[in-house]
């Protein structure tokens, strides 16, 4: 660790016992959890809603930890003797650490958010950037107050740069992330559905995403797709810098809004306009042909800002032909299962992915079917989002769907599915495989698809025991 001891006096004071520290030596390494501790660890013990990490201080001096941070709400006994800060939020202490040893090491840090494809974005700006050396990276679900710290503090002088992740479920929880990580470029990549029902509209949304540019280098760039004019507006709020504006040719070459802001925005042209064949997975970007690493039109639109950020990195982007993507389970992974090709989509949901899941389907061979969960966090309009995903099912002339529910939109979603046929509603996934297998045909292919709560990632090895 690059950070010295004399650092954090400058963030939190003199410590306790600091008669026993040498504050021209390092910091250990940071840590959270007792399992990962280490002789000479530096402990941070969160509180969380069912645990607190103060009791395990005991634990951790018995270990050998060189230091640590306490709350200044902890009402127990610290360790005889144990070097120790006294702060107000061991959090927002953790999150400071991360941010002063970002500072230190000044790898440019691209940051990424939106209603959807954050992951699968980040995972192409990561597989472009590999060519500059080491990449340090968001793992699975670190995108929140603590996995983003955690991600900074991975960073070593051998380290190139930075690709962060941010979630959100709320206002303000992006601008913590943008306050810890002090980006250099920023991706939205759009504005969607996903958490209305936490936030009531696309307009909360946008403002929320927006939050990201927070603590933007004054010299950085915001990336994100053309043509949506709530986004613009909210963005302008808060940032002044650039923005570069990325869209497909006959595809996102319309603005959509409709209020009196529109008209502020609606002359501003892409900075990046990308031709694209589909049917070759094929984009062209500046002149140069490419093959599209994942397959899709949404993800064709997510590649095009990876492209956008290595323009902006000074990457060349003639050698991008044979990058290779190596998604998370439950992400764009086509897995072959017997004789039938299914699309593994099992990690989330919201209207956008699906409806762009079931484009991708239809243009799989053989006969389609869709294993489709209930949609959360959709609030007011949870009932009117379904019926428009399932409605565009029957118009892209699925074979069948198994729709697996957990709240009351289910029997709206009979009448829909009705038309297509073969259809069913469970509550299983067990269910929804059951029902499924009695459809399918050699040379089928499916859509699994729902948010985490529903567990479709069970229905795959319950096809994959069968065949």
């Amino acid at each position: 660790m690059d950070i010295i001891f004399k650092d954090l006096i400058k963030l939190w004071g003199e410590p306790v016992n600091q008669d026993k520290i040498d504050f021209n030596l390092p910091i250990g390494l940071v840590s959270t959890d007792t399992r990962t501790i280490e002789k000479g660890s530096f402990f941070v013990p969160l509180v969380g809603n069912k645990y607190d990490g103060h009791n395990f201080l005991d634990m951790a001096c018995d270990i050998g930890i060189q230091a640590a941070i306490v709350s200044r709400n902890f009402n127990g006994l610290v360790p005889t003797g144990l070097p120790h800060w006294v702060v107000s939020d061991t959090l927002y202490a953790y999150q400071q650490i991360a941010l002063l040893h970002r500072r230190n090491l000044n790898l440019p840090v691209i940051a990424i958010t939106g209603s959807v494809g954050k992951t699968t974005t980040r995972e192409l700006i990561r597989g472009i950037l590999s060519s500059l050396g080491e990449i340090v990276s968001s793992r699975e679900n670190e995108n929140n107050d603590i996995g983003v710290p955690k991600t900074l503090l991975r960073g070593t002088v051998k380290d190139s740069a930075y690709v962060i992740e941010m979630g959100m479920r709320g206002f303000g929880q992006i601008k913590r992330l943008s306050k810890a990580s002090e980006p250099d470029i920023a991706v939205i990549t759009n504005i969607g559905q996903a958490h209305i029902g936490i936030l009531g509209s696309r307009e909360n949304i946008a403002k929320a995403k927006s939050e990201i540019v927070s603590n933007l280098k004054s010299d950085g760039v915001v990336i994100i797709p053309f043509g949506d004019y709530i986004l613009e507006k909210a963005l302008r709020e808060k940032w002044s810098g650039r923005i570069i504006r990325v869209a497909i040719e006959d595809y996102s070459l319309d603005w959509f809004g409709y209020d009196d802001s529109y008209v502020s925005v609606k002359d501003v042209k892409p900075d990046y306009i990308s031709k694209i064949d589909i049917q070759n997975n094929l984009i062209f970007f500046e002149g140069i042909k490419l093959k599209l690493p994942l397959e899709g039109r949404h993800n064709a639109m997510n590649f095009l800002m990876a492209l956008a950020v290595a323009t902006e990195l000074g990457i060349s982007i003639k050698n991008l032909n044979k990058l290779k993507i190596n998604m998370p389970k439950g992400r764009n992974r086509l897995v072959y299962c017997g004789q039938f090709l299914v699309l593994d989509e099992t990690y989330n949901a919201s209207p956008e992915s699906v409806m762009a899941s079931l484009e991708l389907l239809v243009s799989k061979p053989g006969r389609h079917f869709a294993v489709l969960g209930t949609m959360l966090e959709l609030g007011q309009d949870s009932i009117l989002l379904h019926q428009k995903v399932f409605q565009r099912a029957v118009e892209l002339g699925l074979r069948g769907i198994v729709f697996v529910s957990c709240g009351e939109e289910s029997n709206k979603i009979k009448n829909i599915i009705k038309e297509l046929p073969n259809h069913d509603v469970v509550n299983t996934p067990k269910d929804a495989a059951k029902s499924l297998l009695s459809w399918l045909l050699p040379g089928d292919s499916i859509l699994i698809k729902g948010s985490r709560r529903l567990e479709l990632e069970k229905v795959l090895p319950l096809l994959q025991e069968t065949f």
